[in-house]
């Protein structure tokens, strides 16, 4: 009975030792597996962007043009229905519904404006029907009374002097009389005619203001100028016109029309990597609703100016990529995973990325012969990195830290100058980046001119101790520069 209990114990002892050989030979087969080879072939840079799919060639589909027009007096207007996003349309075929208050409370203002003009013009010809006729009866006088003093002249040819003179004095002053008459009575007609003709043209204007408020208002229901899958139009925001949306007059399109025959993808570059990209670059396309498809495509726009998201605080630059291939499944607004290869070397000897240590003074690897092998890095990309110096094709390396890493002895310690150059010239060349250039331009100028500190070195540090100052005579047309402590 006491030997069971032994037996027992023996056989829990031996399964643990099992476990723990298993476990240690499961280790040294995943340490075996953290290897990899040198590998030499074509080597690409490429900078990785997510992107929108968006129609090369699109038709918009507008609101009336008329909405612009200054008499109309509308600066905005409501989109009060709106065709579901998607939708695939027949030239001619209902797209949206503008709402119509305002512009209808604008047609009554300008309809009671128009009666008033009406009024007004009626109200101006009966008064100088009015005024003109009492004129006409007045010259009619006036030219009696000229005639009843020529009579009396006439007939005081024997009278003496005085009534003779008086006579010819009673008809000059009707005949002046009657021409004044006459002249106010041929300037009121003008006047009046001019009042006539004004009061006409303005109402001329309100009637055609009336009659376009009436015919924009029959074209508030907006139609589809071409057959095509319909796409709401984006604001300078992002966010999309929808019913409830404002339209101002300066841009008037509800919606778009894309022609699906050409897609781009509209992507956003980081200020970092833009220098990078150009325009004919080659690019991987991918579409995240269909990761089973590989397209590829062109880069066919890099703007210049930057811009900040919304959201965001990193300021990006807009790039669009031509598809190359055409497939019925891409619809716009889908998301995109763009690869852009900004450079390709050829038969470059590289490793992953993982391989790759570094300390405060040099790179290196771990190799399988116990060796810390010191290598010269060139680029890399999101996967690995080119080695320059340091390894051949076909050497192994570890992929991770091997166990006891202290024992592994340094090999190589000659490329340590060659890395210590390559970043002294690093350090140069972003020192010099950060430094302002002058302008060639202006530089001459201020040689010209005397500058010195355009041509003298070290101008503008502070005098020191040994430092002499430089002091310009100038006489005449001649300099003379004499040195003085």
């Amino acid at each position: 009975m006491k030997r069971k209990p032994l037996i027992v114990t023996i056989s829990i002892a031996a399964f643990v030792v099992i476990i723990i050989v298993y476990s240690v030979l499961s280790g040294k087969e995943k340490e075996v597996v953290l290897e990899t080879k040198a590998e030499k072939g074509q080597f690409e840079i490429a900078v990785m962007v997510t992107g929108e799919l968006q129609a090369l060639n699109e038709t918009e589909i507008n609101a009336p043009y008329e909405l612009r027009s200054r008499s109309l007096r509308i600066r905005s207007v409501q989109i009060q229905s709106l065709i579901p996003e998607g939708t695939v349309v027949d030239s001619g075929d209902w797209v949206a519904t503008l709402d119509r208050s305002e512009a209808d409370n604008q047609l009554k203002d300008v309809m009671e404006d128009l009666e008033q003009l009406e009024t007004a013009l009626m109200r101006a010809k009966l008064d100088t029907t009015i005024e003109l006729r009492g004129l006409r009866d007045d010259l009619i006088n006036l030219k009696f009374n000229m005639e009843e003093a020529e009579i009396t002249l006439e007939q005081s040819a024997y009278e003496p002097p005085a009534t003779i003179r008086q006579a010819e004095i009673d008809l000059e002053r009707a005949t002046r009389a009657y021409e004044q008459a006459r002249q106010n009575y041929e300037l009121r007609v003008k006047q009046a005619r001019a009042d006539i003709r004004e009061a006409e043209l303005n109402l001329s204007r309100e009637q055609r203001r009336k009659d376009d408020m009436e015919d924009v208002l029959s074209r508030f229901d907006i139609r589809a100028p071409a057959p095509g899958m319909v796409i709401y139009k984006r604001e300078w925001n992002g966010e999309k016109r929808t019913a409830g949306t404002e339209i101002n007059s300066w841009d008037l399109t509800v919606a778009t029309l894309p022609d699906l025959s050409t897609m781009i993808s509209r992507t956003y570059v980081n200020e970092i990597d833009i220098s990078k990209i150009d325009e004919g670059q080659y690019v991987d396309v991918g579409v995240d609703a269909f990761p089973e498809k590989a397209f590829t495509g062109e880069v066919i726009e890099v703007a210049n100016i930057g811009e900040q998201l919304p959201n965001t605080d990193a300021k990006v630059f807009e790039v669009r990529i031509r598809l190359n291939e055409r497939d019925t499944i891409l619809r716009p607004s889908m998301t995109t995973s763009n690869r852009i290869v900004t450079k390709v070397y050829d038969e470059v000897l590289y490793l992953p990325l993982e391989a790759v240590h570094a300390n405060d003074s040099m790179t290196y690897v771990y190799t399988k012969d116990k060796k810390k092998q010191v290598v010269v890095l060139g680029e890399s990309n999101e996967n690995a990195i080119i080695i320059e110096q340091g390894l051949k094709k076909g050497d192994v390396v570890y992929l991770s830290i091997p166990e006891e890493p202290e024992q592994f002895s340094y090999e190589g310690l000659e490329l340590m100058e060659v890395i210590r150059q390559r970043e002294a010239e690093k350090e140069n060349s972003m020192e010099q980046q950060r430094q302002p250039r002058r302008p060639e331009g202006a530089r001459m100028r201020m040689m010209k001119e005397g500058d010195t500190t355009a041509v003298r070195p070290g101008a503008g540090r502070r005098k020191g101790a040994g430092d002499s100052k430089v002091v310009v005579q100038q006489s005449g047309d001649t300099q003379k520069k004499s040195p003085t402590k």
